[in-house]
């Protein structure tokens, strides 16, 4: 399985993802830059992703926990998303999200 992520500067990286670990994992495995600062606890929005729009529907809907988080990302949009709280599964190989600035 795979999962596309396009990182801050715009470079895609095509990553392999797997089975049941949260995305947030997969791209900090993968060594790209992303906080994810309180570790997939849905406790802090810099695990914050944009999904392709292509793929939003594919995805569990918000919880209210997440929908909260999201309130204090910055550059919030419709497609944004916690990647902690996107699970992978075979469904959603292929996956594209493009990770969102956070300050430093």
């Amino acid at each position: 399985m795979k999962i596309f992520v396009t990182d801050v500067e715009g470079n895609e990286h095509a990553l392999d993802a797997v089975e049941g670990w949260r995305v947030m994992e997969i791209i900090r495995e993968h060594g790209l830059k992303i906080k994810a600062e309180c570790g997939g606890a849905c406790a802090c929005a810099t695990c914050h992703v944009y999904v392709d729009p292509a793929w939003i529907s594919k995805l569990a809907p918000k919880r209210d926990d997440e929908e909260e988080m999201l309130d204090e990302a910055f550059h919030l949009k419709d497609n944004s998303r916690l990647s902690c709280q996107i699970i992978m599964s075979e469904e959603l190989d292929g996956l594209k999200v493009t990770l969102a600035e956070n300050p430093d």
